[in-house]
């Protein structure tokens, strides 16, 4: 009797091994690399926890069961929305590069499925193959959709990249740009520019918590820097503003800002200096209007990047220019997750991420919530992106405090350390915390 029971109980796990092996097996070879790419994403069951219409399993209506399912799904989607990706699989569309970075570090962790997951759907396991498979396509993907150039080969597949030397631009445009960026006129009293929270001379910011503009009025967010916003996807930090130009745009209509009525008003204003309306109207024979004058402030500000930092180097070959403590932080940006936001050539710009992934931000920090600290919510006004912001850049990142969009952290230190708190869920060591603001400063250009 036992040994029929020994039998019956290693043919069932035979049978439960080869079931395993055939669901688990890697997508067909005859289809097209996105193709694969989506087959696993799909069997991997993503779409069941990070989307907005997740399709619930039958043991969902299950009293323990679901609710441990809904708990995951809503954790889910509020770290990643897979669907955008999946989309642009399937539609061939481009593929954010932080979704990229995201997927890629979950499958090297192997932190994807869940277990509590594949132990149910047995084909959504990320085999071995599947991960070579994932890994190979991500790496293949990001040389063509966001080719790493300039940096050695040992580095073109970083989540980040060197700042190339200059992008071309039309100089005339940029001297214009330049002037306007300076000129105090574009305020309603000639007592701010953009250079007085953006100054040139401080990283691209004032180093204040929050900007005064006319009338010694104060404002609500913190001011990011001008310095790289080139790069980013979008400008302010709730994004409002699709293009440089058209962040340019914002700040002098601002009443706490700059204060003008219109841009009527600018334009009557400037038209006045005859000698400057001259110059201005070879450029742009149209004269001064708000889409010349945000033209020409945006060509300047594509001009503020600055490619020239130690990290920069080290990307491009230079092995010895950073320390061992440095070259331990970026592994350490790395491992604890921070290149899956922060990436690119600004190493971040790119996204819109929560505040408080892994813990009460706003509620440690014991102060009221303001209308900023809504984030991306005060433009969409949906409850998904309530206290989600676009990701600042962190080149020059230790010149640019105060930190955070309510600019509440003055050292870097301290940003660092909540920011692995509240986003990823760590407290980091003295030594980690160390290291890693080290890494951070290498990313300062060498003519700041």
């Amino acid at each position: 009797m036992k040994k029929k029971f020994i039998l019956v109980a290693l043919l069932i796990a035979a049978g439960a091994v080869t079931v395993y092996r055939l669901v688990n097996q890697a997508p067909s070879e005859s289809l097209a690399a996105n193709e694969r790419m989506l087959a696993i994403l799909t069997d991997g069951g993503c779409m069941e926890c990070h989307s907005a219409t997740p399709k619930l399993p039958f043991y969902a209506n299950f009293p323990v069961a679901g609710k441990l399912v809904k708990e995951d799904i809503e954790k889910g989607y509020r770290e990643f929305d897979v669907e955008p990706m999946m989309t642009a699989l399937k539609n061939g569309e481009k593929i954010s590069e932080v979704d990229l970075a995201k997927v890629e570090k979950v499958i090297k962790d192997g932190t994807m499925p869940l277990a509590k997951y594949y132990l149910i759907h047995w084909g959504s396991s990320m085999t071995a193959k599947k991960t070579e498979i994932s890994l190979d396509w991500i790496k293949n993907y990001r040389a063509q959709a966001y080719p790493n150039l300039l940096a050695a080969a040992e580095f073109a597949n970083e989540p980040v990249r060197p700042i190339h030397d200059s992008i071309p631009v039309d100089i005339r445009k940029v001297i214009l740009g330049d002037m306007l960026f300076h000129d105090t006129r574009l305020s309603a009293d000639n007592t701010v520019s953009c250079a007085t929270c953006h100054s040139l001379n401080t990283a691209g910011v004032d180093n204040k918590q929050f900007s005064v503009g006319i009338k010694e009025q104060v404002g609500g967010v913190n001011a990011p820097t001008v310095f790289n916003a080139h790069y980013n996807f979008v400008q302010f930090w709730d994004g409002r503003a699709a293009t440089l130009a058209a962040q340019a745009g914002g700040p002098p209509l601002n009443p706490i800002e700059m204060g003008h009525k219109s841009f009527d008003d600018i334009c009557k204003v400037l038209s006045e200096d005859k000698a400057f309306e001259k110059v201005f109207m070879e450029v742009y024979p149209e004269g001064f209007t708000e889409a010349t004058i945000t033209d020409a402030i945006q060509e300047f500000e594509r001009t503020l990047i600055t490619p020239n930092s130690r990290f920069d180097k080290y990307l491009k070959g230079d092995k010895n220019i950073l320390t061992a403590e440095e070259i331990n932080g970026y592994d350490l940006f790395k491992k604890y997750n921070c290149a899956t936001c922060h990436v690119g050539e600004n190493l971040g710009g790119q996204s819109y991420e929560l505040m408080g992934m892994r813990a009460d931000y706003f509620g440690d920090r014991g102060t009221e919530i303001t209308f900023e600290d809504h984030g991306r919510n005060k433009e969409t006004k949906t409850e998904r992106d309530m206290h989600r912001f676009k990701v600042p850049g962190l080149r020059n990142i230790e010149l640019t405090g105060p930190y955070y969009h309510d600019g509440t952290k003055k050292t870097l230190e301290e940003a660092v350390i909540d920011m692995a708190k509240y986003e990823v869920g760590v407290n980091l060591t003295e030594s980690e915390t160390a290291d890693i603001v080290k890494f951070l400063k290498t990313l300062t250009n060498d003519n700041l």
